[in-house]
């Protein structure tokens, strides 16, 4: 499946409101027994609070006849006591759980995340796509317990409380109902601005996440444009954005949290009046009256718990659709997916063989093609180089054998097999490669050494140390393998950071290893070292090498001529000199002998037999 054509995130349609509640009921599935109990406790504190009244009527009763009011009191003692524990509990259990489900959705956010094509990361900024997982997801702690439970609850609640006042007076629940419902309604009309709201100050919030990832990627050439005022303006913009949606949310949410207190003391208000009157007129005693106005201001706890729910759930929704729109993006199978493929490839033992049949590629509808019936084949050991000019599409061919791309049209095979029918995980671990940008992870050197092969031990290290010419820096370094290389390696220069990239690719014992500008960063000494050792791995295993320093591949076995996307010659060295015009015309202005290029490579180099680093820790 080509999922270059699929929708940005962006584009992706505001999902319905039963998809949202199915949504959420997925994050609160695996705890609804805890969040049960927690609604259990919950229920057993609005009882508490619901019998108060009934009690406070039978004291007030027996005050007047007279009668002894000790067991009432310590009634309600009980029921002060009972209610608090209870809600104690709850809150605890709740809130334990709240944090358990945000846990749980950035465990598949990260695991989706971590899986998804690579097309699809192209088009998605990445600070976007970790405010996803950090504050969008802080926003289902409230909403998936305490909304869940404070819904259920402010509605039992309510209800009893309202049949409890129908039996002591229908006339003053009518008078009660008629103020709520008419706030309620102001209510109704205000959520669905906090939604909006929500939403649009989550994207700002991912939109400064987008715009701190920009910066601290390229930090070195930020000051050195002197372009500091303008990306923090920059960032400010967006923080701007964020602040004047927030405000507006903070706004409509305290216009809703200050309607339940407002329909209480207006419904206060207009049962004082007419209950005072019907008390006047013998209709309802005064205990009646008075249990009646302890009921309308329970009704405070239950209705502040419906409006906040409401409040929660709107809140909730927004980052449920920003969450929703990660799972719709295109992923690759998970390891478990991948194990079991429909057509288990063949296995041939020793170095891999690599076909592409007529592959054409493009990465999405509307688009230029990378590549035009590319027709191709690299037998199984020795090295083949790609040569052709920048956008002739050599690094498109990488990633089409790690199915990082899948090709429009054709078949792309290895070991005979199309790459679509193997696992992923599979196919992966036979291959060794090495990215033109050498990137370098924060954390120790021997993590970015084993990073592919976690399973090496220090002497296969201490070989590919050797072989790569990294022992020097290790006894260099003050604390050998365990050293801190920085943010991206940037306490390493790039030839380093070339270096430790391909020594992780060999540690990984590759069937086929895939060097995309290997040696781009490196002097002419250790690009003379390397290529040594590229020789001699092409040995033992499948080469295939990306190039524009044609110095690094005249000893190829054979050389794969592009141009804009297409196949133009395959042939030796001396034999495409003699026969196609482009890489005459390439060996004429960038092909150097060792000798030559020592003069012009060698000019820059450090002590340490590198070139300068541009990474910024």
């Amino acid at each position: 499946m080509n999922t270059a054509s699929r929708p940005s995130i962006t584009d992706a349609a505001s999902p319905s409101a039963r998809e949202t509640a199915k949504a959420l009921y997925a994050q609160i599935r695996p705890h609804r027994r805890v969040v049960a109990f927690g609604l259990l406790c919950a229920l057993v504190g609005a009882a508490g609070g619901l019998l108060q009244p009934l009690a406070t009527k039978a004291l007030v009763d027996r005050l007047t006849s007279g009668a002894t009011v000790t067991g009432i009191l310590l009634a309600l003692t009980a029921l002060v006591v009972l209610g608090t524990v209870a809600d104690a509990l709850g809150s605890y259990v709740l809130e334990r759980t709240a944090e358990s489900v945000v846990l749980a959705a950035r465990r598949t956010l990260v695991g989706r995340l971590l899986r998804l094509r690579l097309a699809e990361v192209e088009r998605v900024p990445p600070g976007d796509l970790m405010s996803r997982v950090t504050s969008d997801t802080t926003l289902l702690r409230a909403v998936s317990t305490q909304g869940v439970v404070g819904a259920a609850t402010g509605a039992v609640a309510f209800v009893a409380a309202v049949v409890m006042m129908a039996i002591l007076d229908v006339v003053l629940l009518g008078v009660t109902l008629g103020v709520l419902v008419l706030i309620g309604g102001l209510v109704a009309l205000v959520m669905p601005r906090i939604a909006q709201a929500t939403e649009r100050s989550q994207e700002a919030v991912g939109e400064i996440s987008t715009a701190l990832e920009r910066v601290f990627g390229a930090f070195r050439t930020v000051k050195a444009s002197g372009a500091e005022q303008r990306e923090t303006a920059r960032v400010e913009a967006a923080a701007r954005r964020a602040w004047r949606h927030g405000v507006t949310s903070a706004k409509w949410e305290a216009l809703a949290g200050s309607a339940d207190g407002l329909a209480v003391q207006l419904a206060f208000l207009a049962v004082l009046a007419v209950g005072g009157a019907r008390v006047s007129s013998g209709a309802i005693s005064v205990s009646t009256l008075i249990a009646f106005l302890l009921y309308l201001f329970y009704l405070i706890e239950p209705v502040s718990q419906l409006i906040e729910a409401v409040s929660q759930y709107q809140e909730g929704a927004a980052a449920i659709w920003r969450i929703t729109q990660v799972q719709r993006l295109s992923a690759e199978p998970s390891t478990q997916q991948a194990s079991a493929p429909s057509r288990p490839p063949t296995v041939v033992p020793g170095p891999a063989s690599v076909r592409f049949a007529d592959v054409s590629f493009r990465h999405r509808p509307g688009l230029p093609y990378v590549h035009k019936q590319v027709s191709f084949e690299v037998p199984a050991t020795g090295m083949t180089a790609i040569v052709g000019l920048s956008g002739a599409g050599k690094s498109t061919v990488f990633a089409l054998i790690e199915r990082f791309y899948e090709a429009t049209s054709g078949r792309v095979l290895v070991d005979g097999q199309d790459v679509r029918h193997w696992p992923l995980p599979h196919l992966r671990s036979l291959i060794g490669y090495v990215e033109q940008d050498a990137p370098v992870l924060a954390g120790i050197l021997r993590e970015n050494l084993t990073f592919a092969a976690p399973e090496a031990t220090d002497d296969d290290i201490r070989d590919v140390l050797r072989r790569t010419k990294l022992d020097a820096l290790v006894d260099r370094l003050p604390h050998g393998l365990d050293t801190p290389v920085g943010h991206r390696g940037c306490t390493l220069s790039g030839g380093e950071r070339q270096r430790i990239a391909i020594a992780r690719a060999l540690l990984r014992r590759p069937r086929l290893l895939l060097l995309d500008e290997a040696t781009a960063q490196l002097d002419a000494v250790n690009e003379l070292a390397l290529r040594d050792v590229i020789t001699e791995i092409a040995t033992k295993t499948t080469v295939l090498v990306a190039a524009h320093r044609l110095s690094t591949v005249t000893n190829a076995d054979r050389i794969i001529v592009m141009d804009a996307g297409r196949i133009r010659a395959v042939g030796t060295h001396a034999e495409l000199v003699a026969q196609d015009q482009l890489y005459a015309r390439l060996a004429a202005t960038q092909l150097l002998t060792p000798d030559a290029a020592t003069p012009q490579t060698t000019s820059m180099r450090r002590p340490n037999g590198s070139a300068p680093s541009s990474t910024a820790c």
